[in-house]
Order: C-alpha cells, then sequence, then structure tokens
C-alpha cells in the first residue's frame, strides 16, 4: 500500500514558479515509477510528466517540455516537478501518482495503481 500527499500548490502570477512535492509512505519507493497529471475544470485529466524509479528515464507532455521538471529523491520518498514559466492554462488541479511495483514508466494514467488528492495550481493573468 503507497499513501501519496502532495503539497506545493497555489497562486502564482503568469511567468511564475511553482515546485509541487509529492510524499510517499512506504519502503522501497525506487520500485515505483511516478507521474504527474492535472485536471482542469471541465476538462479530462491529462498526462504532464513521469519518472522512471531510478530517476533515469524521464518523460514530458508537450505543454511540459522546456517548462516543466521532474524529479525524484528516493531517500527521502518525495517526487517533485518544478514549474517555471506558468501561464494560465496551466491552472489546475495536480495529482501525483504511483505505479505497482516494477511498474513501467508510462504517460497512461492506466498505468498508474495509487494517486494522491491533488494540490490546487492557479495562475493568474
Amino acid at each position: 500500500q503507497v499513501q501519496l500527499v502532495e503539497s506545493g500548490g497555489g497562486l502564482v502570477q503568469a511567468g511564475g514558479s511553482l515546485r509541487l512535492s509529492c510524499a510517499a509512505s512506504g519502503r522501497t519507493f525506487s520500485n515505483y515509477a511516478m507521474g504527474w497529471f492535472r485536471q482542469a475544470p471541465g476538462k479530462e485529466r491529462e498526462f504532464v510528466a513521469a519518472i522512471s524509479g531510478s530517476g533515469g528515464r524521464k518523460y514530458y507532455a508537450d505543454s511540459a517540455k522546456g517548462r516543466f521538471t521532474i524529479s525524484r529523491d528516493n531517500a527521502k520518498n518525495t517526487v517533485y516537478l518544478q514549474m517555471n514559466s506558468l501561464a494560465p492554462e496551466d491552472t489546475a488541479v495536480y495529482y501525483c501518482a504511483a505505479s505497482n511495483p516494477g511498474g513501467i514508466t508510462t504517460a497512461q494514467a492506466m498505468g498508474y495503481y495509487y494517486w494522491g488528492q491533488g494540490t490546487q495550481v492557479t495562475v493568474a493573468s
């Protein structure tokens, strides 16, 4: 069983930055691929970024490339999403997710078994 708790969301002006954190419970955090997804009002949940258990592979949505950086600290059981150059269209609830142990790193939500409760990011124009 893995529990995920996101933090770091908030209100920021366009062009600003935020760093989201996702703390995971349990052992062998490095066995889990991790992902960040987001859901804006009235829209479906969409992929943002993913990282393999070792941190060696990273994937980004086109909307995130060049602006967002996913990273992880396996010693702290935490995954991060550094978001720069934020725009109003980035406004959404951001969720972190964990695969099953040994799961692949994927952009597909169905590849993740554990989900956090989400943290709100609001970007003002």
